[in-house]
Formats: C-alpha cells, structure tokens, sequence
C-alpha cells in the first residue's frame, strides 16, 4: 500500500498509476438522465477567466469538464482533441479545466498560469487543489472529462486518451437532443489573455553542449532550437518559430514544442515532442528533417513490437552512444533506441506501464521518462512522475532504481538515498561521480554523490528547471517558468542570469 497524503486519502487507494493511458479506446462511464451535475466549488478560483461560473450560469451550453493535472503525460494528449471539439462546436460547447493537482508544487495559481500559457489553453480552468470538485465527481484518474448537457445533467464520463470520436459522437446528439433549447452566443470568460513577461526566450528545456563550448537549447515555447555562446550570444537559429510540422531549411522548418537535443558532428538530434517525431537538423546544410515518427503516438506493452521498428510517443530526452540514440519515451514510460546508421527506432527499456519496478529491461517500468545522462555503461534516466532517479546498465541490462520510492512518493528532502524525497525531477547531468538533478518541481538543483549515496541541494530559487549541463566548472540550467537561463559555477558558487541576446 503507498503513502498518500490526507488529500489523496481513499481516492487513490485502488489507483496502481497515476494517470489513464489506455489510448485506443477511452473507458466510458454513463450516467442515469436524472444525474444532476454538481457545482463547481472552488476556494482557489478560477483561472483564463475574469470571474467565476457556476455550472446554472452555463445553462444553455453543453459542458465538458476536463480534470487534469499539468505534468502528466497523457493530460498533455487529449489537448488536441479538446482543442479540436472547441473549435468544432464554438458556438455549442463550453470546456472548463478542472486542474486537480497531483504534485504539491502543482496547486499554486501562479504555476497553473503558467501551464496555460505553455499548453496555449484557451478555455478557463478551476484550480482545484483541494479536490472539492474532483470527489464530487467521483473521479478516480488523470485525465477525465465529464460531458454535461444543456439541462445541467451529467451525460458520460471518459478515463484516459481516445476520447475525440466518444465525444464528438455524444456532443452531436446533444446538439440534436436540445435543439431550439442550445444558446448559440458565445461566453467571453475574459477580456484578455494570461501573459508572461516578455523575454526572447520561452520555457527553455533541454540543453546540450558542442566541442566549441557553445549551447545548444531547446527553445521549447518559441518551437525552435538556438546555439548561443558562453557569453549568451544567439549565433543560430533552427526553426520559423512557427508551431507545425514542416522540414525543410531553419528559416521555414516548424517544430512543436521540442525538447531533448543531443549532437554528433554536424548533425543535430532533436526530439520534437508534441509532433512525436525525431527530426535531423544538418548545421552545415541547414537542412531539418524528419527521420523518424509520423505524428501518431506509438504505445507498446509487454511483449509487442519487440525487435520491429516502433513510434516514438512523446520523446523528451536523448542521449547518444556511438551509434545509437536512446530516446525518453515520455508518453509510452519506455526508453527507446535509434540505429544512427538507417534510423530505425526500436523498444529498449521498459514494460510500457507507468509503474515503479526494476529488473531485466523489458520488465522494468518507467515513470514518464524526462531526462537522460550517459556515463560509461550506464544510462541515467530522471523519471519525474515517479520523483525518482533510475539507472540502467548497458552490460547486465539491468534497470535499478538510486533515488525515489513510487508514484506518490515525493517531496523536498536531502540526505541518504533510502530517505531523501525529490519532486518531479526531469533532467540530469553527470560530472566527476555525481547527478546533477533538475529537481524540477521543488525549484532546486540536487546533487546525488553515487559514492556516499547522498543528495543535497546545491541550488535554489529557480521556477521549474528542466536540464542542466556543464561547461567546464560551469552548470548550465535551464530555469523554465522564469525564461531563462542560469549559470552557476560549482567551485566558487557564483551564480548569474544567462544574457542571452542576438
């Protein structure tokens, strides 16, 4: 039995994972007609909007609740679909975020603000950080949505991805059921958008450094990539800034929202998240282009698709090895390899559920994969739903939990590995015997000693760093919700803002 908090109590007592994957087919739960749905009861407020709503000021819409949590994956995917029905039925339909946080650093307005800003939400969220609305509805996984009709009943409720084609079809006949009795003008729920401060980045991730000692980001916000010199100098750009899937030369390629980069010569590996590609770009030709994915998220479990090329399924961090790239699979918990020399991609670590458990690589069980390190044979890999830091040796294949206890595990918390709690950690660097962790949700850079199996905090005050990486003495971080970057020099503990500039 896990831990859980007053606020988790018995609401995750049956949950095994923390968030719904099963993606070809959404579970559907129906309701009796006369299910009456329950306000909205919030003390923390509302969000995108300029006041809040009650589910009776909504009479006249169809409603669709839509309760998430920001740093879990699989939330992330039903995005599209939820983007693609409010455009669909703009005059019809009504979506209200309920953001049910998992994580403690997750209830905090300021942080939802800045997910809405990341994801691009244009609807209003509910910051339900004490699960008012969460228990009322009986919700049990992230993500769910509960569909409400006109009248102010429940109609059905769907547990994980897949939920387009379910939705689409009901919200149809909803529109059939009350026609006459649909409002069909708009609610404005805010005069003006969320906004952050203007900076030329945008929620910087991943990092990597060349043989020059320059940096190469991933300007995820911005959906391109830069090589900025130790100075903070922009000397390259890849990318129009244009968020699509387009290859061709820097000035017109589109990414969305890239993150993991690693590089090799002149080529440059680059994980382009939210399209579920891996795509190529030649800094000498200043060519992108895609060599692996189509766009559609591959899921495997068990056994499947073993030795046969596979879809990667949200990448989020890369590492090479020779002639290898390994892949964090964030949206299938796996660890994926690339054949550099015909750029095939195939399953390497990880049963495929969101789980905890170490052993033989196919067995094993990673957490939304975020961040990987290589050192000799062993790849480090920082596995944020699980607040944990895994290991996987490359001779006996073998995959080993160093840092993190399970799925609710977590917090803020230094010394010996078998006490010290981490929170939402998605990106780590090795130097000299010791991870450096982006200990993402606490706002700190953690050091694990593998030799004394200790952790301590080395830096604090930052806003969600994504990945560190090192220029000689130098420790790059990535402080994300605060758009930019940090340098903090590990021998004289000198820390300064990155003036990143053109």
């Amino acid at each position: 039995m896990k831990k859980f908090s007053f606020l988790f109590f018995s609401l995750f007592v049956v949950m095994s994972i923390s968030c719904k994957n099963n993606q070809q087919k959404a579970r559907i739960t129906l309701y009796d007609s006369a299910a009456i749905a329950p306000e909205i009861n919030t003390s923390f407020g509302w969000l995108n909007s300029d006041k809040s709503y009650s589910i009776k000021d909504l009479r006249g819409k169809i409603v669709l609740l839509d309760f998430w949590t920001y740093g879990c994956i699989n939330c992330q995917h039903i995005m599209p679909d939820l983007k693609k029905l409010e455009n669909q039925y703009a005059k019809q339909l009504v979506i209200i975020g309920i953001h049910s946080a998992k994580f403690d650093a997750e209830k905090t307005n300021d942080r939802i603000k800045n997910a809405i800003l990341k994801f691009g939400i244009e609807h209003p969220v509910v910051n339900d950080a004490d699960y008012v609305v969460w228990k009322a509805y009986k919700v049990s996984s992230w993500p769910t949505v509960a569909l409400i009709s006109p009248d102010g009943k429940i109609v059905s409720q769907l547990e994980g991805e897949g939920i387009y084609d379910s939705l689409n079809t009901k919200i149809g006949q909803l529109i059939k059921d009350f026609d006459g009795i649909i409002t069909d003008s708009p609610i404005v729920f805010r005069q003006k958008k969320e906004s952050s401060l203007a900076s030329i980045l945008k929620f910087p991730s991943k990092m990597t450094v060349d043989s020059w000692g320059n940096v190469w980001l991933a300007d995820s916000g911005n959906d391109r990539i830069l090589e900025i010199t130790p100075d903070g100098k922009i000397i390259m750009v890849i990318g129009s800034s244009k968020k699509g899937i387009v290859d061709g030369d820097f000035t017109t390629a589109c990414f969305n929202e890239p993150q993991g980069i690693a590089l090799k010569g002149n080529l440059l590996y680059i994980a382009d998240t939210k399209n579920n590609r891996i795509r190529l770009a030649d800094v000498v030709t200043k060519k992108v282009t895609t060599i692996a994915g189509d766009g559609r998220m591959g899921y495997y479990y068990g056994n499947n698709k073993l030795n046969e090329p596979v879809l990667p399924n949200s990448p989020w961090a890369l590492a090479i090895d020779n002639n290898d790239l390994y892949i964090a699979d964030a949206g299938n918990h796996q660890i994926l390899r690339m054949e550099l020399s015909n750029n095939k991609v195939f399953r390497f670590a990880g049963n495929g559920r969101e789980e905890l458990t170490d052993g033989p690589l196919m067995n094993a069980g990673f957490t939304q994969p975020s961040g990987l390190s290589k050192s000799g044979n062993i790849i480090y890999v920082a596995d944020p739903e699980g607040s944990a830091i895994r290991q996987i040796d490359l001779v006996t294949k073998q995959v080993k939990t160093i840092a993190g206890r399970g799925l609710f595990d977590f917090g803020d918390k230094d010394g010996p590995v078998s006490s010290a709690l981490l929170q939402h950690c998605t990106g780590l660097a090795i130097k000299q015997g010791k991870l450096y962790i982006a200990d993402t949700y606490n706002g700190k850079i953690k050091v694990l000693n593998l030799a004394t199996k200790t952790i301590a905090t080395l830096v604090g005050d930052l806003n969600e760093p994504n990945d560190v990486c090192f220029i000689g003495d130098e420790l790059w971080i990535s402080d994300t919700n605060n758009n930019q970057l940090v340098r903090y020099n590990i021998s004289s503990k000198a820390r300064k803002v990155v003036d990143v500039h053109l």
